[in-house]
């Protein structure tokens, strides 16, 4: 029996990749197993810095662009775009938009979703959390489509890729410049409570990889700017642990999760 296994990360934008399952997928990679990565939207919507595109380049062509560089950079064997038009943040007008991801019927996209499952003999799929870590439509129309092409497809184990939201305190208590420099407004409902949370993989051996990734994603330089400009002990700091919760499953009792070198390929 192979001891390869199938990993299968699904995310909504471009970028989002990086901060979530980056690790992971550099680890598994160089652990011979194989990495997809599929991303739902074409990132249409992402803000990007006036003049940074070329005189008629197209935000998704850059995009897409981006996201080739980072997942070479991840060790990523396979990519694939589903090309969903991106939903923009919640409460925005494009969220009512017919045609955009949070909008599509489910079925039709897990299905699609469930097939290249099947195709590739996926073990393990991540998926974000309920609520999308932030409360991006596209975000949490991941998880619901994932999940449930993962029943479709016969795929046991889904971990939720999100955010230890009281590691993300104790950062910020530590750093309080990181409040106005590189944290989400409202930490609150940010990722998941530590106590919910059943896996978390050490990803410091991978953090050149994961720091190249970001850079790949000029575009964005709004989301990432303010982490590659910190020195390399505080990025090890915020994104050395990679955080999961395993789909369908309870932390343990005492509220510690099972610290991994990687998930259980």
């Amino acid at each position: 029996m192979s001891t390869t296994k199938v990993l299968v990360c699904f995310h909504a934008h471009p970028d989002d990749e990086v901060f979530t399952t980056g690790g992971v997928m550099r680890l598994a990679a160089d652990a011979g197993h194989r990495v997809v990565l599929v991303t739902a939207t074409d990132g249409a919507l992402g803000e990007v810095p006036e003049g940074l595109l070329a005189e008629g380049e197209l935000l998704v062509d850059r995009r897409r662009r981006e996201l080739e560089t980072s997942a070479r950079a991840l060790g990523v064997h396979r990519l694939e775009m589903l090309g969903y038009p991106d939903s923009g943040m919640a409460g925005t007008a494009d969220n009512a938009r017919a045609d955009a991801f949070c909008n599509v019927d489910v079925e039709v996209a897990a299905e699609r979703l469930a097939q290249l499952l099947i195709e590739e003999g996926a073990d393990v799929l991540t998926v974000y959390d309920p609520h999308g870590n932030y409360g991006h439509p596209d975000h949490i129309q991941v998880h619901v489509v994932g999940v449930r092409a993962a029943e479709l497809a016969g795929v046991a184990h889904v971990y939720e890729a999100t955010v230890n939201r009281d590691h993300m305190f104790r950062l910020m208590a530590a750093n309080p410049q990181w409040a106005d420099e590189a944290a989400p407004p409202d930490v609150s409902e940010f990722g998941l409570p530590e106590s919910e949370i059943t896996t978390v993989v050490d990803v410091r051996a991978a953090m050149a990889a994961k720091r190249s990734a970001m850079a790949a994603h000029e575009s964005q330089v709004g989301d990432f700017g303010p982490f590659l400009a910190m020195p390399d002990e505080q990025v090890e700091a915020a994104f050395g642990q990679e955080s999961f919760r395993r789909h369908g499953h309870s932390a343990d009792p005492g509220g510690t999760a099972v610290l991994e070198n990687a998930l259980p390929l």
